[in-house]
């Protein structure tokens, strides 16, 4: 990581991280993975931080396989670097909703898509979220998707919540990303950097609403910037 974008990743440890990353990530890294990892960094700067970290999208790559997931969805796509992941676990008539108001950063990463031969398994929705999960529960969609992938903005996590739950089928998993925020959940409110408190507030309701919700079994995953797993239940 270059010295220049933040660190939001839990493990403060920066030899431990690397050994991670050159033992288990990036040697088991895609070829077209590395290049829109590369290139995000390149054109984005800091702000290719909200990329998945090269061994929270392993993980993510293994979900979807063990789970033999065939229909799901990203909200937050960014360049393409979890969905590119996605895509590329899927089986060949596997199929990904992708939404994100970006079109402009969809593109950008389009082309290592497009590379990688697995497009048709995307279609992209360039708007906010919410009106498009409101128009599939009302569209019949409801209990249709097996994985649905979170990392958009944190305010909306609750109001999402109530949309996906119904979305993804009973047994199905729905991943919420950056559920630990800097490590800032942790750390009582006034010792919070300004900048991180506002998202650092939305997340701590939202973890404590998770915790508490019936509908699924969860557990909060300590990597990356800590990922959120939920099972629907009923």
């Amino acid at each position: 990581m270059a010295d220049d974008i933040p660190n939001k990743l839990l493990l403060r440890n920066k030899a431990l991280q690397q050994y991670i990353y050159e033992t288990s990530g990036y040697p088991k890294e895609h070829k077209l993975l590395k290049e829109l990892r590369e290139a995000t960094v390149e054109k984005y700067k800091a702000m290719s931080i909200m990329n998945l970290p090269v061994d929270e999208a392993q993980l993510l790559s293994m979900l979807v396989k063990m789970m033999n997931a065939k229909k799901t969805m990203e909200i937050g796509v960014f360049t393409g670097y979890s969905l590119l992941t996605t895509a590329l676990a899927l089986p060949e008539d596997g199929k990904i909703l992708a939404i994100d108001p970006d079109k402009e950063a969809y593109e950008f990463g389009l082309p290592y898509i497009k590379k990688a031969g697995i497009e048709h398994k995307i279609n992209f929705i360039p708007s906010d979220a919410y009106p498009v999960l409101n128009d599939l529960v009302n569209s019949g969609e409801e209990g249709t998707f097996d994985f649905i992938f979170v990392d958009a903005l944190k305010n909306d996590y609750l109001k999402f919540h109530e949309l996906t739950i119904k979305l993804v089928k009973i047994g199905g998993t729905i991943a919420y990303d950056n559920t630990l925020w800097y490590g800032s959940v942790a750390q009582p409110e006034d010792e919070v950097e300004v900048e991180f408190r506002l998202f650092r507030n939305a997340i701590v309701e939202f973890n404590s609403f998770i915790a508490a919700d019936p509908r699924i079994e969860s557990t909060i995953v300590s990597i990356g910037d800590g990922v959120t797993l939920c099972r629907r239940l009923y």
